[in-house]
């Protein structure tokens, strides 16, 4: 179960092997300056099929399916060619992703990012020389959430007339009474 390296015990899980390709998978126990762990998944690296996690992560490599990671980040890096819905609360995309981003607080296409594919997100930040192909979501509550069931949103009313804009003034007047003129003499 324990590996001795270089005199240091290394628990099982806390592994930082080499792919042979200078790729790096790296999976560390969370610092005490960072409460989340980070995994990097390597660009010779191919999934297919539902990826979930309760750890930030980065992608250099290919997924094709569904990647959920509600509560943490997800990076595309440079390299990453994803087929995917992806659910996360913070997506930056630097590589590519072919289906639709859902974040619970931001999705960020780099200058280099390519997302073909609808973006749910309260915050979006598209870089200059970014590609987007799809629609954009921002609605943060929901409309449903913000009126109960059943209920009618609120009729829109017309505008009160501003002081001193006597054309205004004139015609909610003759609104009111249309037939009746005022003679001064």
């Amino acid at each position: 179960m324990w590996d001795k390296k270089e005199g240091k015990d290394i628990a099982p899980g806390s592994f930082t092997p080499s792919t042979g390709y200078g790729n790096t998978a790296t999976h560390s126990a969370p610092s005490s300056s960072s409460s989340s762990r980070l995994v990097n998944i390597g660009q010779t690296i191919f999934i297919k099929g539902e990826l979930t996690g309760t750890e930030d992560l980065t992608i250099e490599g290919r997924v094709e399916g569904k990647i959920e990671l509600k509560d943490h980040n997800l990076t595309i890096g440079p390299n990453g060619k994803i087929k995917a819905d992806v659910y996360a609360k913070s997506i930056v995309i630097t590589g590519e992703l072919l289906g639709n981003a859902y974040a619970s607080e931001k999705v960020e296409i780099t200058n280099a990012g390519i997302l073909k594919g609808d973006i749910v997100a309260p915050r979006i930040v598209i870089a200059d020389g970014a590609q987007f192909k799809g629609t954009v979501d921002m609605d943060k509550g929901g409309s449903q959430s913000r009126t109960a069931p059943g209920a009618r949103p609120e009729q829109v009313k017309p505008m009160q007339a501003v002081h001193g804009d006597i054309s205004a003034q004139q015609k909610s007047q003759a609104q009111q009474a249309p037939f009746v003129q005022a003679d001064k003499r």
